[in-house]
């Protein structure tokens, strides 16, 4: 958040005389920091997704992830077609698929705070996260592809997106299935070498490996760096380790640390501060923040348990964080034509700024609310 606002700030410093941090909106060398931040995160992301809890996940928090895709995408394209009506059909799918992604760090820090990550409701949210992060990607990647396909002149028929979809299941499933049978032959060949650095070198190597994999078959780099992050996950690196009780996200943290904040600074300066004086952006920008924040209410209905705290379940899936930024940078890259035969951005200038706003929101309602929902429950069962 902090890093978001710096980015904000930065960019809109010539509204006060100051065009120093103009520059840096362009330059590639920030662009390229910022490419290797989002990856970084999205690769500790799949990092710190648990394929043993993802299989122990019952069908509440399978539908509970459903049911969160599925509700904020019909939520958002309502909106989206609301106030873009000019805008491409595509964009406005595109702008729909945006709100189907939850942020689940915040939303865990609560519950370890609160001492309830052992609770029934945490761990349905925790569930749902997982699977609901693997959806989200692959929606946002058919959108993507189905935007490419169109740019580049392909007619946009059911078959298109199910060739598309399958490429995304496909590249997803395949690049698990080996990277589980190679990544631990690779440790195993390279034990001989005693180096704890070998640990970070070589799942370094791998991720990028991934990135650059998902970017041939047209896919984000994200879900690459994604897919690289779950087949570490079970990896063993105990040899390298000299028995201390280190995990591969604790080498990895200086290197988010460094990186990560980098492109949240670089979405933060593409915010325009001057288009939130258009009273149509803000009432725009409120609609989609309360379908979104809506859309992840509707969550709890899956939840098939008696005596559960549905509200909390409902607020815990409600933040949106990295993956809807940088699909928003993504949009703003991309071109459709609109009713009236003009290309524009699928994410112009004013819509990137709404969602930024989105995502700052739900990042500051989510703790409080969370809590306030918890302390209701206890104070109901007292």
């Amino acid at each position: 958040m902090g890093e978001l606002i710096a980015g904000i700030i930065l960019g809109n410093l010539v509204l006060f005389g100051f065009d120093y941090a103009e520059p840096l909106k362009t330059d590639v060398v920030i662009s390229t920091l910022a490419q290797l931040g989002i990856i970084v995160l999205l690769f500790e992301v799949g990092l710190e997704t648990d394929f043993d809890e993802l299989k122990k996940v019952g069908l509440s928090s399978f539908l509970v992830a459903v049911i969160g895709i599925i509700a904020p995408f019909i939520l958002g394209w309502l909106v989206a077609k609301l106030f873009l009506g000019e805008m491409a059909t595509l964009s406005h799918i595109f702008i729909a698929a945006m709100l189907c992604a939850t942020s689940i760090g915040i939303t865990a820090r609560v519950f370890k705070d609160l001492g309830k990550i052992d609770a029934r409701e945490a761990q349905i949210i925790l569930g749902a996260a997982v699977i609901d992060d693997v959806l989200a990607l692959l929606v946002l990647a058919i959108v993507e592809g189905a935007i490419f396909s169109q740019t580049n002149g392909t007619n946009l028929e059911i078959s298109t997106f199910t060739i598309i979809a399958l490429k995304a299941i496909g590249f997803l499933v395949g690049a698990i299935l080996l990277g589980k049978f190679l990544v631990p032959k690779i440790f195993d060949s390279v034990k001989k070498f005693e180096s704890k650095g070998m640990v970070l070198g070589l799942s370094l190597a791998i991720c990028f490996l991934f990135a650059w994999a998902a970017s041939m078959v047209g896919l984000a780099a994200i879900i690459g760096a994604f897919a690289a992050g779950l087949v570490l996950e079970e990896a063993s690196f105990e040899h390298f380790l000299d028995h201390n009780k280190h995990d591969l996200i604790d080498f990895l943290s200086p290197i988010t640390v460094i990186f990560a904040p980098i492109f949240f600074v670089s979405i933060g300066m593409k915010v325009d501060l001057r288009a939130f004086g258009n009273p149509e952006l803000l009432i725009f920008a409120s609609a989609l923040t309360l379908a979104a924040i809506l859309g992840k209410q509707a969550c709890s209905l899956g939840v098939l348990e008696k005596g559960l705290n549905k509200l909390a379940i409902g607020f815990g899936m409600i933040p949106r964080g990295e993956v809807v930024l940088f699909f928003a940078a993504v949009g703003a890259t991309l071109s459709l034509p609109n009713a009236s035969g003009i290309n524009e951005p699928v994410i112009n200038s004013s819509t990137f700024s709404a969602i930024v706003i989105l995502v700052m929101i739900t990042a500051l309602l989510t703790p409080p609310a969370l809590k306030w929902s918890l302390n209701r429950k206890v104070g109901e069962n007292t």
